[in-house]
């Protein structure tokens, strides 16, 4: 089997943008990063894994909220530098911030207004971190 994470350009930092969307809807759900091994843990378990640069850690997505994604396609750019994965969404979110994608600011008029309906409360998932 070809190891398609060596295959990969990744930047200075060692970490190449993820770019992820619904199989069902298409819908751009996030933008996420990952290492060599978080591609390769993704492809061998089937479940989205991002290295998070905040945390500096691996992060399965849904390990804490429920929220998992399940792999269906992979996609590399045409200079492999970046990834698209198209996903199965389970849970009704993928944004930590209750709504369905992390792109729910949308500029309108000159200003930023959020769009769309939350899906779960934050607080309810992961606890009032303020």
């Amino acid at each position: 089997m070809e190891d398609i994470a060596k295959k990969m350009k990744y930047g200075p930092d060692g970490l190449i943008p993820a770019v992820v969307t619904d199989i069902a809807d298409g819908e751009v759900l996030m933008l996420a990063y990952m290492n060599e091994e978080s591609l390769r843990k993704t492809i061998n378990t089937g479940k989205m894994t991002y290295w998070s640069r905040s945390r500096q850690k691996f992060w399965v997505k849904g390990e804490t909220s429920g929220n998992i994604q399940v792999v269906k396609e992979i996609r590399a750019d045409c200079d492999k530098d970046c990834l698209l994965f198209k996903v199965e969404q389970k849970g009704r979110a993928a944004c930590h911030t209750g709504y369905k994608s992390c792109f729910f600011n949308k500029y309108i008029d000159g200003q930023w207004k959020e769009s769309g309906e939350k899906v779960f409360n934050p607080d309810d998932v992961y606890g009032n971190k303020k």
